[in-house]
């Protein structure tokens, strides 16, 4: 009997001794108060970075625009509406978090962390593409932008507001210089006129019927453009790439987060 007593006794206390203990919530450096907190300071400030990237999307859409029915591929609205995007998940993620930290439900935690994650990626991959579109654009708009202006000026309403505003923007008169608009559709519709009255140093109508230099913008718009776009992209991809750095940080607080709610007592 004393010794099925013992054996029973040995048992428990090997059974006692494979239970991990369960730790409290200030056991260490990484605890679960200490990731909280940290978890509300990061979700201010992604909202704020948040809504710095979605301001500077759309202030690519709404004042940068103008120039894209001349751009010979979709990329670079691409990359403002990839912007848009992410920064308009600033303010529901951060919501999220908030609920989640409060329940501490590791549901919600690990719907936070992926949604993070694709936040970075949109980001990342905005600022890479705008990184990317920089170097390619100058190739891309010298062997598209001429034909665009012979082509396309006067049948597109689009693209012929587009080369207005451009030419009266920039002070300059066709894609490489004034006499591409002999070789244009336009000019075999009305041949009075050689240039457009937008490439006139002081526009009126019909003044675009004398090509002397007193008159008109004797240089091609093309450089001009070319120095316009990669500048914004620049901008874009500081914005894309500097952000991304952002939602890594969060993504790995509220996974470490994740892992010590499981684990504590209260």
């Amino acid at each position: 009997m004393a010794e099925e007593k013992k054996k029973d006794g040995t048992e428990l206390l090997s059974k006692k001794k494979k239970v991990k203990p369960r730790k409290s919530r200030d056991a260490d450096c990484c605890s679960v108060n200490f990731l909280k907190c940290v978890l509300h300071i990061f979700n201010v400030v992604f909202l704020f970075a948040g809504i710095g990237v979605l301001c500077v999307g759309a202030w690519t859409v709404s004042s940068r625009h103008r120039y894209v029915p001349l751009l010979p591929s979709p990329t670079y609205p691409a990359i403002a509406y990839l912007l848009i995007a992410a920064g308009a998940a600033g303010l529901p993620l951060a919501a999220l978090g908030c609920c989640g930290l409060k329940t501490e439900n590791r549901t919600s935690l690990l719907c936070y962390t992926y949604f993070l994650l694709i936040t970075f990626f949109l980001e990342a991959g905005a600022g890479a593409l705008a990184y990317y579109y920089e170097v390619e654009v100058e190739p891309e708009l010298k062997a598209g932008l001429n034909s665009t202006f012979v082509t396309n000026y006067a049948l597109d309403t689009v693209v012929t507001d587009a080369v207005d505003r451009m030419q009266t923007e920039f002070k300059c008169c066709g894609a490489v210089d004034y006499k591409d608009w002999r070789r244009s559709i336009w000019h075999e519709y009305d041949s009075e006129l050689l240039v457009p009255d937008s490439c006139c140093k002081t526009a009126s109508p019909r003044c675009g019927a004398r090509d002397h230099p007193s008159n008109i913008y004797y240089t091609g718009c093309v450089r001009h453009f070319i120095i316009h776009i990669r500048e914004h992209l620049i901008i874009l991809a500081a914005v894309g790439v500097g952000m991304s750095v952002i939602p890594m940080f969060g993504f790995v607080f509220a996974c470490v987060l994740y892992v010590k709610i499981k684990h504590v007592v209260d």
